[in-house]
């Protein structure tokens, strides 16, 4: 078999340790430790349901994902599925709104970051924090992929060790009583029951949650630079499951059960607020420096899954030629610099709009991401019929299929429809059109000119 990163100038310097941490930094970040804030408002205990059925689809979309990205583990993989199986347009569109998603992602990870400084420094602008995080963590992926896998490797390894302490910390104050009198499991049906609001209230927070789960099929980009892809990324699916429910599940059930979610002060991480009201100043402190590091490893995994689909965009012909360029230790500068200079505008709006800009930022990220699980979805239904009429035996299948990709494609429509009925988030969807047109501009313009390349295919 041909090594595509080697053709493609990319290092297969990322190891099992890496892949698996990544898959698990680019799902445990803002979404759940401040973005569970506002869901917790509005669903009370029943965000627990909320996360597991949202997580549950996360987990069928990485499995289509990942049966295809095991049988072609190549740079872009998003937009080289589409492009390949579908048509020039539909990975022209894939490749681009991915980029698109993680530049928003990129941004409210930073926007997230001041959140965090400020509940130790209240008087330092959001802004000052972005752009000192902003020049740090671009500086580690402009190093070789090694460098960015070692730094996401720690972020995330204090994100896992940080909330399994959590849960068992919580759980031994739960069962030994010294968590105080109003810690107890029946905090979670107690205060107005499991459903305070009804379902609607739950309902109405499904965007929000699928917000913290975006981020998971990041591995899918890691196949260029994996070691032994047909190995370590079925291995890297699989586990996500368990990763959901421990850092997920787990995590909510102890700490909704720490204290009644009615009084848990706004303005934070809930996780930090929870023991921070229970009289556990040191947890709290700790906890914020976790959930900045969890913010910090997300936007760490936002620069590196930009740059590499930029690349792949490049050789497909689908972005300009110079950011196909790497150097020589295998990494693609220009396209770092280029998704560096877009996320920047991150620091402008939190100058412009410090209150607003993490849930402008948000509702944008799911109508992209809305867009991106929808396109894996119906690109694994022609990848699966183009593998059949081969006669090709398939590495990693995904399961249930056709009817886990109908699932999949159903609840992504309902998650536009409950933005659409989110007051400030409908914008988002509003949008969503007009970007989708742009891009056929962009791509009707670009067919014009010479022709796009072709995908990079595998030779036995």
């Amino acid at each position: 078999m041909t090594d595509i990163s080697t053709e493609a100038g990319l290092k297969r310097g990322l190891k099992n340790r890496h892949i698996q941490l990544i898959a698990l930094g680019g799902a445990v970040g803002t979404g759940l430790f401040l973005g569970s804030a506002s869901v917790l408002k509005a669903a009370g205990p029943s965000m627990i349901l909320g996360y597991a059925v949202a997580g549950l689809i996360a987990f069928m979309i990485m499995r289509q994902l990942g049966e295809m990205v095991a049988q072609e583990p190549v740079a872009g993989s998003f937009s080289h599925f589409a492009y390949r199986y579908w048509g020039d347009f539909a990975g022209f569109l894939s490749g681009w709104n991915y980029w698109v998603l993680y530049i928003l992602v990129s941004m409210a990870e930073l926007t997230a970051v001041g959140a965090y400084v400020q509940y130790w420094w209240p008087h330092v602008p959001a802004w000052v924090s972005a752009l000192v995080f902003f020049v740090c963590i671009n500086g580690i992926n402009l190093a070789n992929v090694k460098v960015y896998g070692e730094a996401e490797f720690w972020f995330a390894l204090i994100k896992v060790v940080a909330v399994i302490a959590m849960i068992l910390f919580g759980g031994y104050l739960l069962l030994t009583g010294t968590g105080g009198p109003q810690a107890s499991f029946s905090n979670l049906w107690s205060d107005g029951g499991f459903f305070p609001h009804g379902f609607s209230g739950l309902f109405m927070m499904m965007a929000v949650i699928m917000f913290s789960f975006g981020g998971l099929e990041l591995i899918g980009l890691t196949a260029a630079e994996a070691d032994n892809p047909r190995t370590t990324i079925p291995k890297a699916v699989n586990q996500v499951i368990y990763r959901i429910l421990i850092f997920y599940i787990g995590s909510l059930v102890v700490l909704l059960s720490l204290y009644p979610w009615s009084k848990v002060a706004s303005g934070g991480s809930p996780f930090v607020m929870i023991f921070q009201q229970i009289g556990s100043g040191l947890t709290a402190n700790l906890l914020n420096f976790v959930v900045l590091t969890a913010a910090l490893s997300v936007y760490n995994s936002s620069v590196y899954a930009n740059s590499r689909m930029l690349y792949g965009l490049a050789r497909q012909g689908n972005a300009p030629k110079a950011l196909m360029q790497v150097d020589l230790r295998g990494v693609p500068v220009p396209a770092i610099l280029v998704s560096a200079l877009a996320t920047f505008a991150c620091v402008i709006l939190n100058y412009v709009l410090p209150g607003e800009a993490l849930g402008i930022l948000m509702s944008l990220v799911v109508a992209a991401l809305v867009t991106n699980w929808a396109m894996i979805s119906l690109t694994h239904l022609k990848f699966r019929r183009a593998k059949v009429e081969a006669g090709e035996q398939l590495v990693f299948k995904s399961f249930w299929f056709p009817l886990t990709n109908w699932i999949c494609l159903a609840f992504m429509a309902m998650i536009l429809l409950i933005l659409l009925l989110t007051p400030g988030a409908a914008v988002s969807v509003y949008v969503l059109p007009i970007w989708l047109g742009l891009l056929w501009v962009g791509y009707r313009a670009k067919a014009k000119g010479a022709p796009a390349a072709e995908p990079v295919r595998q030779t036995s």
